[in-house]
């Protein structure tokens, strides 16, 4: 059944043109996943560029080689592939181990999950994930990556600079909040694409510390595979950690390639649920081999879908090659490593407030309680949590005037909930 805004179904190929041009829209939106998440796990692990340049050009290859799999072989659905937020969780709360310690971790993860879908058990797990349950994970993981936010958003050269930093990454936030509310079909659905452009051009001119250092020569084209692998490395606590994490991950995903079902109505769904969540357990597999974030299905690829009509799978092959292309090419990834650390964290704020929102809607949804009324209790305590974590060093940076208000957690929270509630986000009579 085709459905009246679908202007390309499952199955069809567009002309090459508008092959290329809804390949370079897919482009955009996973670049922009790869780039923040693995921007933020690559400064965790390394300090060399050298390093941490390698690593985003082993996350570019993940993604490639899963999406050309999940396309081909797997769910066979127009869904985009990119870093799993939960296994960010889980790699911040490792600590201190060892990084092939925690990639081993993620490879069982991977094979934990794609024995759980292959032998028809993740169906009795599922069953334990209940509504309060589900909401609960949402909350958890948005609260427990607010320190690296903070982080992020604290990278300055000086403490002087820092309130300057915190200032832009508050119009940064209100302005996509504003964008949100304005822009209409696939503007809106890739708000993030504009927010990373528009944010690094801005931070780059307004914050001089933000732009771009020059880096040394780097060759066009390298192998990501030379002494690039994990070495085995075995802890059974950790290993039960991301056990915990990958069930978490399995829901969202199952979630995810459901939404595209409900929304296309593709024949043998159950055989695609199933192929797609083994696939991607194995895609774990792969990325703990490689010794980077796993990867899982994006349920944003609805939206996107509604507001342009297409839903071929074959427009997300031109997006696949050009990140296989990109991922041996260093020069390429050290370009897109230069946007500004405060436009990630203000875009990763922005991502764990939709997904704080997100907890409530599936706890309170039910009561006529709407997505926006979660948006107005989500952000102010996000931003109040933030606050509530700043260094004293930090806020006694503030302006002399502006201390009393500006580093109390609840005021700031207080004042932002009337902000979206009676200006920004305020509901049409």
């Amino acid at each position: 059944m085709t459905l009246p805004f679908i202007r390309y179904n499952i199955d069809e190929r567009p002309p090459l043109p508008t092959l290329l041009l809804f390949g370079l829209q897919w482009l955009a939106v996973m670049a922009v996943s790869a780039i923040i998440m693995g921007k933020v796990v690559a400064a965790l692990h390394f300090t060399e560029p050298a390093a941490q340049f390698l690593y985003m050009q082993k996350v570019f290859f993940a993604i490639a080689v899963t999406l050309i799999a999940q396309i081909t072989i797997g769910h066979r659905l127009p869904l985009v592939v990119g870093p799993a937020v939960i296994l960010l969780v889980g790699i911040i709360s490792s600590g201190t181990q060892d990084i092939n310690t925690i990639y081993t971790s993620i490879m069982a993860g991977g094979l934990f999950l794609s024995l759980l879908c292959a032998t028809g058990l993740f169906r009795h797990v599922a069953k334990l994930f209940t509504s309060r349950v589900v909401a609960t994970i949402l909350v958890l993981i948005a609260l427990t990556i607010t320190p690296t936010i903070l982080k992020l958003l604290l990278t300055a050269p000086s403490p002087q600079q820092v309130p300057a930093s915190l200032l832009f990454a508050l119009i940064l936030l209100l302005s996509m909040l504003a964008a949100d509310r304005l822009l209409k079909g696939t503007w809106r659905s890739t708000l993030l694409v504009w927010a990373l452009l528009g944010g690094s051009i801005a931070s780059i001119l307004l914050l001089p510390s933000s732009a771009p250092q020059q880096q040394t020569a780097l060759p066009l084209f390298s192998s990501l595979f030379k002494d690039c692998t994990t070495t085995l490395s075995w802890d059974v606590g950790l290993i039960l950690s991301f056990f915990i994490c990958f069930i978490a991950l399995a829901i969202n995903d199952l979630g995810s390639i459901e939404s595209i079902g409900k929304l296309l109505h593709p024949p043998g769904m159950e055989n695609r649920l199933s192929r797609g969540m083994i696939l991607t357990g194995l895609a774990n597999i792969l990325t703990g081999f490689l010794g980077v974030i796993g990867l899982v299905n994006f349920s944003l690829t609805a939206g996107i879908i509604a507001s342009n009509g297409n839903a071929s799978r074959y427009s997300f092959l031109p997006a696949a090659l050009v990140m296989l292309v990109v991922a041996f090419m260093p020069p390429v990834v050290a370009f897109v490593w230069n946007v500004p650390a405060v436009v990630i964290g203000t875009i990763l704020l922005h991502i764990m407030s939709l997904q704080l929102a997100a907890g409530l809607m599936v706890a309170f949804g039910a009561n006529g309680f709407t997505f926006q009324d979660a948006l107005i209790i989500s952000i102010p305590v996000m931003t109040s949590v933030l606050v509530s974590y700043l260094p004293p060093e930090v806020a006694a940076s503030f302006p002399r005037v502006l201390i009393p208000v500006a580093s109390n957690g609840f005021v700031v929270g207080t004042l932002m909930v009337l902000l979206l509630e009676h200006v920004l986000l305020r509901h049409k009579k």
